[in-house]
């Protein structure tokens, strides 16, 4: 059995530490984790979210590939119509010139914030929805080649660094739809399980059998997400998860803050409300020692027929999220993993 194992960050943010030192904290989680021989650390792009401090990826990206030398590096995604694809394009070309083989450019729809948030990146109402994000990726991917036709408006731009191309992409998304479009341009698919945690199945059977093969694959090619979180014995991982239920409540009711440390979030006073809530809540992580939680993520895994895990651990503390990858790893079967 080789499942790849990889990681996703947002950078958490937990209470009395500090917005930066949680930037600072994911380049040495992503070090940590190709010592380990996760396969990929990707870092999200979310915005005006208390608890979340990755904000600009692409920066991250080539900080993190910067301090480390095997692990693929990528956007878990770049939010693609909160940006000009050529930019998209422009930057991914760099990375790509500096850390070649070792970038991925994970591609979302969703804005990753609020509307009001939204409008303030995109400057347009027009572009708040996700209805013209194929013609978006379409356009990003012709200005990478220099295959736009020759109608477009921008058939003449050249892409700069020229002699190299866009890294691999990959499709984002928690419902059929991302994965009709995945399928479509012949892209990866990575599916959130983390956001919608009963359509895996379903939407990775929609990917496969309409899959198209592109000049970027030949065979569809998935991964799925896992919000994670492990402990020295179920117990101690059941009690540090209870840091991720109260800040799935507050984002939901409108309240997000820095993460809480598990002790006062398990003596959290839930109203009645938010105890149905946190039922829901609890389908969105898996959470155990290092053996309950390897045969519930294999469980996951198969389920769905995805071909790679890439965990999210959404936990106080820097140290509590570090032993979590270490024990994750070292229970997970890891060796023999390709690039």
């Amino acid at each position: 059995m080789n499942i790849p194992l990889s990681a996703l960050d947002l950078s958490s943010i937990s209470a009395g530490q500090g917005d930066a030192r949680a930037v600072r904290d994911t380049v040495e989680l992503a070090q940590l984790a190709e010592r380990l021989g996760y396969h990929r650390y990707w870092v999200a792009e979310h915005h005006n979210i208390p608890s979340v401090a990755s904000t600009a990826p692409e920066i991250m990206i080539g900080q993190i590939a910067a301090r480390t030398s095997r692990i693929r590096v990528g956007s878990g995604g770049i939010m693609l119509p909160n940006h000009a694809p050529l930019r998209v394009a422009e930057t991914f070309h760099v990375l790509e010139a500096l850390y070649p083989g070792r970038i991925d450019l994970g591609i979302g729809r969703a804005p990753g914030t609020d509307q009001l948030t939204a409008l303030a990146l995109r400057r347009s109402k027009e572009r708040l929805g996700a209805a013209d994000f194929p013609a978006q990726l379409s356009e990003l991917i012709g200005l990478s080649s220099g295959q736009l036709p020759e109608s477009h408006l921008f058939a003449g731009i050249k892409v700069i660094p020229a002699d190299v191309t866009l890294p691999p992409i990959w499709v984002l998304g928690s419902t059929e739809d991302g994965a009709a479009i995945a399928a479509d341009f012949g892209l990866g698919f990575a599916f959130a399980h983390h956001i919608n945690p009963g359509g895996a199945p379903l939407a990775l059977d929609v990917y496969r059998s309409s899959f198209r093969a592109s000049r970027w694959l030949d065979r569809p090619r998935t991964i799925l997400t896992a919000q994670a979180i492990c402990g020295e014995t179920d117990e101690e991982a059941e009690h540090l998860a209870s840091t991720f239920e109260l800040a799935w409540i507050r984002l939901r009711s409108g309240r997000p803050a820095p993460l809480s440390p598990p002790d006062e979030a398990s003596a959290y006073q839930y109203s009645a409300g938010e105890q149905e809530m946190l039922k829901y809540a609890r389908l969105h992580y898996f959470a155990g020692g290092p053996a309950r939680l390897r045969e519930n993520l294999l469980k996951h895994v198969n389920r769905a027929g995805a071909d790679e895990l890439m965990i999210i651990t959404t936990i106080y503390g820097h140290a509590q999220r570090m032993r979590s990858y270490e024990l994750i790893a070292k229970s997970w079967p890891i060796e023999g993993n390709d690039k």
